[in-house]
């Protein structure tokens, strides 16, 4: 076995799989430390690197295409102290740093690796049920639903709209930005019914709005991830989305008839008072209406985009 222990973290590989385990130290950033050990079976890797510096050398992992759930959710957008596919090495370390890169290269070509982008997820993603707290709202996550709860911060458009809850087989992708000292990040669950919504992510009933704690905030990319795991491969979706049968009708409930009125009355008073656009109420109205869907039967509550929405809006704010 060939393994390296640093401050940040441990590598280690077997002939077969190469396991990442953050380090315990504070200063590995949290989210590094919440997703926990990643297991890389040789399969999905495309390649791996030791470049060595002056005071600190770096260890870099490639993934072949598609391979990992969390690279297609985050699009290379994270935080490179956060990226469990790097690792800094002290300077007395960089000759086991070039050992180990050596024995995964060599493993690589015994097992005749290819390179090529993967037609499935070799990663399974974090486990579930995921929940994390931001400064828009709870988003939570359990393998078949996602359930967002505004804050008290929250836009009063989407409070209007009341908790959103969207089924994971509604979805057709998640685009996620972080949030960075420079502009905001969000993170928007896109369904067949929104994929050319317009709305900014503070007025979105499907996204979240990242203007809080970077640190914490950066955690959405586990919800990201874990639904992304969960969804049609991106090698599938280059052909037309295969659309599912609707689900039966049921009754819905008395009370939600009340709650709707409510909510529709809300999100007029919005509109007479000028806080919502003609487009933006029409919006709006139409996804609080969508929320109102009777539920399934047996089904209980609870390649990367760029996430232009979110980027445009900060730009110009």
């Amino acid at each position: 076995m060939a393994e390296i222990i640093q401050r940040d973290g441990t590598w280690a590989f077997d002939g077969t799989t190469v396991r990442i385990t953050p380090g315990l130290h504070r200063s590995v950033p949290l989210f590094r430390q919440t997703y926990g050990e990643i297991a890389v079976p040789l399969e999905a890797v495309a390649g791996v690197a030791f470049e060595p510096e002056r005071r600190r050398g770096r260890l870099r992992m490639r993934l072949r295409e598609g391979a990992d759930p969390l690279l297609q959710a985050t699009g290379g957008r994270l935080p490179e102290g956060s990226d469990p596919y790097r690792l800094a090495v002290d300077t007395d370390r960089a000759g086991v740093a070039a050992y180990l890169a050596e024995e995964i290269r060599r493993a690589l070509l015994l097992d005749q690796v290819p390179k090529e982008p993967v037609t499935a997820y070799l990663l399974p993603g974090p486990p579930v049920p995921v929940s994390v707290r931001t400064s828009d709202g709870t988003v939570s996550f359990d393998g078949g639903r996602v359930r967002i709860d505004w804050s008290d911060t929250s836009e009063r458009v989407k409070r209007a709209t009341g908790p959103r809850v969207i089924d994971v087989d509604d979805l057709v992708q998640v685009e996620w930005l972080p949030n960075s000292r420079s502009e905001d990040g969000c993170l928007r669950f896109v369904t067949r019914e929104t994929v050319f919504s317009a709305l900014p992510p503070e007025k979105d009933p499907y996204a979240l709005d990242l203007w809080g704690s970077a640190r914490r905030d950066l955690l959405t990319a586990l919800v990201a991830t874990a639904v992304t795991a969960r969804l049609p491969h991106p090698s599938t979706r280059l052909g037309a989305a295969p659309v599912g049968r609707s689900p039966a009708r049921v009754p819905a409930p008395a009370g939600d008839h009340d709650v709707l009125l409510r909510r529709l009355r809300e999100l007029g008073d919005l509109y007479r008072e000028g806080v919502l656009t003609d487009e933006e109420f029409a919006r709006t109205k139409a996804a609080v209406l969508r929320g109102f869907r009777p539920a399934r039967p047996g089904v209980s509550s609870a390649g990367p985009v760029r996430c232009v929405r979110c980027s445009a809006t900060s730009a110009g704010s």
